[in-house]
C-alpha cells in the first residue's frame, strides 16, 4: 500500500519515491504498532499527516491516503482534490467504500479537473489492529461502541445491539480477507458470541457464493498462512470468565499493561522529578512524561514479555553487566589506537589487535541498540518494581492464584480487605469480585454485609459488586462455567536471591503453575475436538458449506492446526499470555488471540462500576 500498491521496486537511485502519507485516527492507530517513523521514511514517506489537519499544498508530490469511508472523510477527500494538493492521490480506505461515496468522489475529481490525478482507489480490508504477531484488536477510536458495557446495558435496545455487532463483524471479515483464508466457526449459546457468529457466517456466506467478485479467491489466497487447513474461529463471550481481566497478574507485558500506561505497544512513565525544592508560592513543575516503544523489534522485549516479573529483573541486570565487559572492551582497543606510534610495544599490541578493533567497531551500533534497550527496560521495569511493592502486588497475586485454582488460603479474605498496608481501594474490591465470581457457594448474606462495610471501610466504590451480584446469580441459572476450575496445588514461593541491582526485597519470586485459563480450556477441547461438556453444545457454522445447518458437525473429528480465539466483550494480556504457554506445549499448532477491545483492570473496573450504578 505505501508503495502505491505494487510490490517495492527501487528507482535507478537505488532511493524510493518520496511521498507523503495521509491517514485518519483509525488509520493512525493501525499503522503505529507495525511501522516506526524511520521504517516509514525507509519507504518514502517524507511526511505523515492526519486527514482533517491543515495541510500545505505539495504540487509535485504523490499522496497516499489511509482512512475509513466516513461521510467526514470522504468530504475532506474531495477537498484535497478541489484545492489540488497533491500531485497523484492513492485512496486507500480500511473497510470497503460504498458505490455512492465512490461516486462523490468522482464527482468531486470531475469537477476539480483531477481524476488523471486518482491515481489508484482500494478497499483494503484492513479494519484492526495488529498489537503482535499473534494477537489483534478490533479498534481503538470509539471502542466505547464495541466495549462489555455496551454490550450487557440493561437498556440496550435491538437496533443499538445490531449496530454493535455489525461494527464487529466487518473487523473479523476484513481480518479473515486479509488472512486469506474462510474459517470454520464455533461458538456458546444465548450470548452476544452467537450473534457475531451468526452475522459472520452470513457475510461470508454471501461473499463466496459471488465467484467473480469472491475475496477468498485466487491472488488473496496466497496472503494465507493457513495453506493446507482451514482454521478453527472459536468466538467466546466476555461473560463466560469475568474473574481473569481483574487478575493481579506476574508476567512482564501483563504487569506492565496493568500498573503502568500502556497503550498500542507504547508505554509512557513519568519522568522523576528532581529533588530540588521550589520557591514558595511557585508553581509545581509540569512532570516529563517519556514514551517508549515496546515492538516486535525489541529482542529483550520479546524474550522476556511472558516471563515472571523478578526472571525479567535479573535479565536486566545481566544484560547491563554483559554490555559493560563488552563497553570496556571496546574503550581499551580505542585507548590503544591513540597510542604514539613510536611506542615499540604499542605497534605489535596495535597489530595483534586490529581484527579484535574492527570487530568491535562493526559492532558498535548493534551495541549502542543493546544500550538503549537496556536503559529502557531498566526504566520500565523499576516503575513496575515501584506499584508491586508499594501495593503489594506479589501478594494479592498469589492469593488469587490460590483463589482461582480453589488452593487452601492462608488468610482470610476479610484480613486482606482489612489491611491498610495492601494495596489501593481498587486492589482490594478486585480481589473480592475475584473470590465472590469463583466461589461455588456466594457468601450469604450476612457475611456479604460484613465484606461491604469492610470493602466500604477501605474506601471501595460497591458499584462493580452491584453489578456482578445479578451476573452471577444471572450465570446460575445458565449453570456458570467458574464451577469447572481445574483443580491445582498452590504457588510455591520463596525469596528472591540477593545479588541484583533490582532491590527486590520483600518481593516473592513466585514460580509460576501452568493452570489452563477458561478461554484456554474452550480452546484446548475445540481445537482437539475433544467431548467437553463445556462446549460439546456449542454451535458450528462452514460457511463453505451450501446450508447452514449448525448441527452438522463433521463426524470425522480432525483435530485443528490453527485457529484463532476472538472474545466479544474485552480482552486482556492475562488470557494472550495463558494461549501462548498453552500452545507452545503443541507441537505444530497456531493459535491466534483477538478481543473487541484490550483493557486492564482498572479500565474493566469502571465498566462494571458503570453498569453497576443505580
Amino acid at each position: 500500500m505505501l508503495n502505491f500498491n505494487v510490490p517495492p521496486v527501487k528507482t535507478g537511485t537505488g532511493e524510493p519515491v518520496w511521498k507523503v502519507l495521509i491517514y485518519d485516527r483509525f488509520g493512525q492507530d493501525i499503522i503505529s504498532p507495525l511501522l516506526s517513523v524511520k521504517e516509514l521514511r525507509d519507504m518514502g514517506i517524507t511526511l505523515h499527516l492526519l486527514l482533517h489537519t491543515d495541510r500545505d499544498a505539495i504540487p509535485d508530490v504523490p499522496a497516499v491516503y489511509f482512512v475509513m469511508p466516513t461521510e467526514e472523510n470522504i468530504d475532506r477527500i474531495c477537498q484535497d482534490l478541489r484545492n489540488q494538493l497533491y500531485e497523484n492521490y492513492f485512496l486507500n480506505f480500511i473497510s470497503a467504500i460504498s458505490r455512492s461515496k465512490l461516486e462523490d468522489i468522482a464527482s468531486a475529481a470531475l469537477g476539480a479537473s483531477a481524476v488523471s490525478q486518482v491515481a489508484k482507489v482500494f478497499d483494503q480490508y484492513l479494519n484492526f489492529i495488529t498489537l503482535e504477531d499473534d494477537m489483534f484488536i478490533l479498534c481503538n477510536q470509539n471502542k466505547e461502541v464495541v466495549s462489555y458495557r455496551a454490550v450487557n446495558r440493561s437498556d440496550i435496545t435491538d437496533t443499538e445491539m445490531e449496530n454493535i455487532m455489525d461494527t464487529i463483524v466487518d473487523s473479523l471479515f476484513c481480518f479473515f480477507v486479509t488472512l486469506g483464508a474462510v474459517p470454520i466457526i464455533r461458538c456458546s449459546r444465548g450470548n452476544a458470541a452467537e450473534m457475531v457468529a451468526v452475522k459472520l457466517d452470513k457475510k461470508l456466506r454471501e461473499n463466496l457464493r459471488d465467484a467473480r467478485n469472491s475475496l477468498f479467491t485466487g491472488d488473496t489466497m496466497s496472503a494465507g498462512q493457513f495453506s493446507f487447513q482451514r482454521p478453527l474461529l472459536v468466538l467466546v463471550d466476555r461473560n463466560i470468565d469475568l474473574a481473569t481481566p481483574l487478575h493481579h497478574t506476574w508476567t512482564y507485558q501483563a504487569l506492565v499493561h496493568d500498573v503502568l500506561d500502556f497503550h498500542l505497544n507504547r508505554v509512557n512513565l513519568e519522568e522523576p522529578s528532581g529533588l530540588e525544592s521550589l520557591p514558595v508560592g511557585a508553581r509545581p513543575k509540569k512532570k516529563n512524561i517519556k514514551s517508549y516503544d515496546l515492538t516486535m523489534a525489541d529482542k529483550f522485549w520479546q524474550k522476556y514479555k511472558g516471563s515472571p516479573f523478578p526472571e525479567v529483573a535479573e535479565s536486566v541486570q545481566q544484560e547491563l553487566e554483559s554490555y559493560r565487559a563488552q563497553e570496556d572492551e571496546v574503550k581499551r582497543l580505542k585507548s590503544i589506537m591513540g597510542l604514539e606510534g613510536e611506542d615499540e610495544g604499542a605497534i605489535s599490541m596495535l597489530s595483534d589487535n586490529t581484527a579484535k578493533l574492527t570487530s568491535a567497531v562493526s559492532s558498535l551500533p548493534e551495541l549502542l541498540e543493546k544500550k538503549r534497550l537496556i536503559d529502557l527496560h531498566t526504566n520500565v521495569a523499576t516503575a513496575v518494581l515501584e506499584h508491586i511493592k508499594t501495593r503489594k502486588l506479589d501478594v494479592y497475586f498469589e492469593y488469587e492464584e490460590k483463589l482461582m485454582s480453589k488452593s487452601t488460603l492462608d488468610k482470610s479474605i476479610l484480613d486482606m480487605i482489612s489491611d491498610p498496608d495492601a494495596g489501593t481501594p481498587e486492589d482490594k474490591m478486585r480481589l473480592f469480585l475475584i473470590y465472590y465470581i469463583t466461589s461455588v457457594q456466594p457468601p450469604s448474606e450476612v457475611d456479604l454485609e460484613q465484606y461491604r462495610k469492610a470493602l466500604t471501610d477501605a474506601g471501595c466504590n460497591l458499584a462493580p459488586l452491584n453489578y456482578v451480584k445479578q451476573w452471577k446469580a444471572f450465570a446460575k441459572m445458565t449453570s456458570a462455567p467458574a464451577n469447572n476450575t481445574t483443580k491445582s496445588k498452590g504457588l510455591i514461593s520463596r525469596v528472591m536471591n540477593t545479588g541484583s541491582q533490582f532491590v527486590i526485597d520483600g518481593v516473592k519470586n513466585l514460580v509460576l503453575k501452568q493452570l489452563n485459563l477458561p478461554v484456554t480450556r474452550i480452546l484446548d477441547s475445540l481445537i482437539e475436538m475433544k467431548s467437553n461438556p463445556e462446549t460439546d453444545d456449542y454451535r458450528y457454522f462452514d460457511p463453505k458449506m451450501l446450508r447452514g445447518n449448525d448441527s452438522s458437525v463433521p463426524r470425522n473429528k480432525n483435530p485443528f492446526q490453527e485457529a484463532i480465539v476472538f472474545v466479544v466483550g474485552g480482552g486482556n494480556y492475562i488470557e494472550y499470555q495463558n494461549l501462548v504457554d498453552y500452545i507452545k506445549t503443541k507441537q505444530g499448532k497456531h493459535v491466534l488471540y483477538g478481543c473487541s477491545e484490550l483493557f486492564n483492570a482498572s479500565q474493566f473496573l469502571k465498566q462494571l462500576s458503570q453498569l453497576g450504578q443505580k
